[in-house]
């Protein structure tokens, strides 16, 4: 059976508009996206399922393939990761079977082809649903704060107080980038936080989760001093 990727890029955007195909340092930005995937060569088919005609002539001519259009009902303000990967699989299915689906962001240009080959490799060798790059929390997230209406802070985790930092666990955070899974699993809609997933550890300066243009401009001047190093 085959591998597939799937880029989800929406035309809507409210915050930073036209989001997916913004230029990012000269280039836009789900380019980089579909390119790492081409070059991983992880995939028989690089998919991009999107509601927006601009957004589909420009991954086509990134040597993405487009082959629908997203329905409006999941190209809203609501419509989940699961709901598109669950479409695009659904759809594809009719044609041709998949063992394995990528889910590849369409704003995530820190992706590299070994990032995607070692993950796929991982992926398969623990028999996971899913697979996803995670980064350790900058600081012990069992210290965090919670500020309440009053402006008084009390502790998240109140019994950690005397614990020393090296005591206590590791944390990580989905740095969301890609994610490997099971054509079953996007089909059954199980879910991408389960004790069936599995995390890629990456560097935390290898990602920005970008938002608004305060994130974009930080993840330009990122990207540009790591294609120095």
């Amino acid at each position: 059976m085959s591998t597939v990727a799937i880029i989800p890029a929406r035309g809507g955007s409210k915050r930073i508009p036209r989001k997916n195909i913004k230029l990012f340092n000269g280039k836009p930005i789900i380019a980089y996206s579909i390119e790492s995937a081409l070059q991983s060569q992880c995939f028989d088919r690089v998919i991009v399922s999107t509601d927006d005609t601009e957004i589909a002539s420009i991954a086509k001519q990134y040597g993405a393939e487009v082959p629908f259009i997203r329905p409006a009902n999941i190209s809203n303000d609501y419509a989940t990761t699961l709901d598109v990967i669950h479409h695009a699989v659904a759809t594809l299915s009719t044609e041709q079977q998949f063992r394995d689906v990528c889910c590849i962001y369409a704003t995530a240009p820190f992706i590299t082809p070994s990032q995607l080959l070692e993950g796929k490799k991982l992926f398969a060798d623990k028999n996971a649903d899913y697979l996803f790059p995670v980064a350790e929390y900058p600081s012990a997230v069992q210290r965090s704060l919670l500020r309440e209406k009053s402006g008084f802070l009390t502790m998240a985790y109140p019994e950690y107080l005397n614990s020393r930092s090296q005591d206590l666990q590791t944390a990580f955070y989905d740095t969301g980038q890609f994610y490997w899974g099971k054509a079953s699993a996007f089909l059954n809609r199980t879910p991408i936080y389960s004790d069936k997933s599995v995390g890629l550890p990456v560097e935390k300066n290898s990602c920005v989760d970008i938002d608004d243009l305060q994130d974009w401009a930080l993840a330009e001047f990122l990207y540009k001093y790591r294609q120095q190093l």
